[in-house]
């Protein structure tokens, strides 16, 4: 299965249904009453944490996901039904950015977790609610509440405990093999890993989660390589486990290769930099290991670093890494979750408008039209009346008188034309 762990993606609340207008009609009931009844509230947009899940490729041929609209209410009182919710699942560990605010809305960190994070719109007042007693029958209905469409980011980033990290072909994947029960793809090429993988170590009776992290080289932090794109699956990690070729196989200084990468870590994020490690410093079985091995120990003397000599190969020296591991992990917080901040949901119509001319006819536009219009029946006189206040309230009429409009112009609201009288 292909492996994408990043991807932008659509969300919508659904709108609310529309209130009714209508008047209680029986046999020999001259005079009913209004009996509309109030329009279903929209659904929410609610995001799923599914174990069975393990990549965001789905995203990648559906972006846009709506909730279900409430139903619009009807005669004898009968209010619409509410819209469905709309669950959105995705993989454990997916972090949701809204992207225009950068706000992590949502750290799905948890199997089973559920995050609402927009919620469908109130349902219309049907005309029922508007009876009073000096206005016994009005026509009046109300719109739904509409909501409005947000572009949101999905971010993978791996749950485990401890993050394999290094140079390509150093070994990290054959260190996961030897550990784990897992069984990643493993050649002598750079690049074989080119998606995370997680195995489970199990130590008498403790275990933690491993993830075996793609190579990094120098430049990472800035795209170079595989790069950004498998860097943030380290920040869940609660300590990390420095793998270095101590043989120098490839014609590299093995302590040179420690800096690279320490210093890839710092600047991607001073943090992943500061979280704890030990360095597992394999492939000494081959000539030469041993040497750069006290080179290293004597290079590291004054940094609170362990150093593990191992063979993957051979599958020898584990035993003191993965106590070792085990016990700092007893002393060490839980897998890193975000702060959630609530989605600033914005109303369908941002305040504002603009004049233009179509030949002789004044086009006004913007969201206070859209919101003026949506909100006015024009069947009934006082709707009627208060789209009248709302264009002089809101300055639409001094700026149509600004821009030239006269009692013999025609103006134009989205499909409304009328002569306009002061």
């Amino acid at each position: 299965m292909q492996f994408v762990d990043k991807i932008r993606i659509y969300i919508k609340a659904g709108d609310g249904g529309n209130g009714f207008s209508s008047f209680h009609r029986e046999k020999y009931v001259a005079r009913g009453g209004p009996d509309g009844g109030d329009g279903g509230d929209g659904g929410d947009v609610i995001f799923v944490a599914d174990g069975d899940m393990n990549t965001l490729l789905d995203f990648r041929y559906s972006k846009h996901f709506r909730a279900e609209r409430g139903e619009n209410g009807r005669a004898n009182m009968q209010t619409g039904k509410c819209g469905a919710d709309l669950r959105v699942r995705v993989p454990i560990g997916t972090r949701v950015r809204d992207v225009e605010t950068g706000r992590i809305i949502a750290d799905m960190n948890v199997a089973g977790k559920e995050k609402v994070v927009l919620h469908g719109g109130r349902g219309g007042k049907g005309n029922a609610r508007f009876a009073t007693p000096t206005k016994q029958a009005p026509k009046y209905a109300q719109n739904g509440q509409k909501t409005k469409e947000y572009q949101v980011e999905l971010e993978l980033l791996t749950v485990a405990d401890v993050g394999l990290v290094g140079l390509p072909n150093v070994g990290k994947s054959t260190i996961l093999s030897v550990i784990t029960s897992a069984r990643p793809k493993i050649a002598n090429y750079h690049f074989t890993t080119l998606t995370p993988n997680l195995g489970v170590v199990k130590r008498y009776e403790d275990s933690f989660v491993l993830a075996d992290i793609p190579g990094l080289i120098e430049g990472a932090s800035e795209g170079a390589g595989l790069g950004r794109n498998f860097l943030r699956h380290i920040e869940r990690t609660r300590m990390l486990v420095h793998v270095i070729d101590i043989s120098g196989s490839e014609d590299r200084d093995p302590i040179e290769d420690y800096y690279t990468i320490r210093s890839e870590l710092y600047d991607y994020s001073p943090a992943l930099h500061a979280l704890p490690q030990v360095i597992a410093a394999n492939k000494m079985d081959i000539t030469g290991a041993e040497e750069n091995l006290e080179r290293l120990r004597e290079e590291l003397a004054d940094e609170d670093v362990q150093i593990f000599p191992v063979s993957a190969a051979t599958v020898k020296g584990f035993e003191p890494l993965i106590d070792a591991l085990v016990a700092r992990l007893k002393t060490l917080a839980s897998t890193k979750t975000f702060h959630e901040e609530e989605m600033f949901e914005l109303p369908q119509y941002e305040k504002g408008f603009s004049i233009e001319m179509d030949g002789d006819v004044f086009v006004v536009s913007g969201g206070t039209v859209d919101y003026i219009l949506d909100t006015t029946n024009a069947d009934d006189e006082v709707s009627m009346r208060r789209f009248q206040k709302l264009l002089d309230k809101e300055g639409i009429i001094k700026a149509l008188r600004e821009a030239g409009a006269t009692e013999e112009s025609t103006i134009r609201l989205g499909g409304w034309e009328f002569d306009f009288v002061e």
